[in-house]
């Protein structure tokens, strides 16, 4: 249901397109709205409690995420992403938030330079995400939060919906496919996992670094 502009991917001249490949965040649908709402619902309840001064979203595309985050915390925002084309359309939407043309795969930051990063709907995109994921580590002080689709789920919800059904339902620019427990251990090589949300048809999770301040145990929702 989405792509966006994340770096390097497995074959780059046949990525798909940078930026949304459905517009789930402008859909009139009732059952995208609803599912939606859950999303940000979930992504509000996971930041907003954290005491955060600095946070940048990698991958950002359109600006989506960083409008609403600019609406959920008083943080700084910063953005990166690869795309020059879908980083104007973010300016526009959000003229508050510093966007910048950058590799998730090599961030031109240093070490602990924001509180949290977020990197929402976009592993699914990189080919190499065990490197993408390391970098995150490196620019977080102490907390991430990343989400991406939940598969099978994700293609079995796109097939009912007669989408991309040469391609058994996997979205364009979908090169990895993770269950909930899959990305998890994923996530868990470079992170402690501290919470873990459902909303149907992601998965998102809230971390911290291993020597970051403080630690908590795993929390999770329904839905796993």
């Amino acid at each position: 249901m989405g792509a966006k502009g994340v770096g390097p991917v497995a074959n780059p001249g046949a990525a798909g397109p940078a930026g949304n490949v459905y517009d789930k965040f402008n859909s009139r649908n009732p059952i995208v709205r609803h599912l939606m709402a859950r999303y940000k619902d979930d992504l509000r309840d996971l930041v907003t409690p954290l005491r955060v001064a600095r946070i940048l979203e990698v991958g950002c595309g359109e600006g989506y995420i960083d409008e609403f985050l600019s609406g959920t915390t008083a943080a700084s925002i910063e953005a990166v992403d690869v795309d020059r084309e879908v980083l104007c359309e973010a300016r526009r939407r959000c003229p508050q938030v510093g966007f910048a043309v950058a590799d998730g795969h090599h961030l031109p930051y240093r070490a602990g330079s924001f509180d949290l990063v977020v990197a929402c709907e976009v592993l699914e995109h990189v080919s190499r995400p065990e490197e993408f994921l390391g970098e995150i580590a490196r620019v977080t002080r102490r907390y991430s939060v990343l989400s991406v689709p939940r598969e099978p789920i994700w293609r079995f919800l796109n097939v009912l919906r007669g989408a991309y059904l040469t391609e058994l339902g996997n979205t364009p620019g979908h090169i990895q496919h993770w269950s909930g427990r899959a990305f998890l251990r994923v996530v868990g090589r470079h992170f402690r996992v501290v919470e873990v949300r459902f909303p149907l048809p992601w998965v998102m999770v809230l971390c911290e670094r291993r020597d970051g301040v403080g630690s908590g145990e795993l929390a999770v929702a329904d839905g796993g």
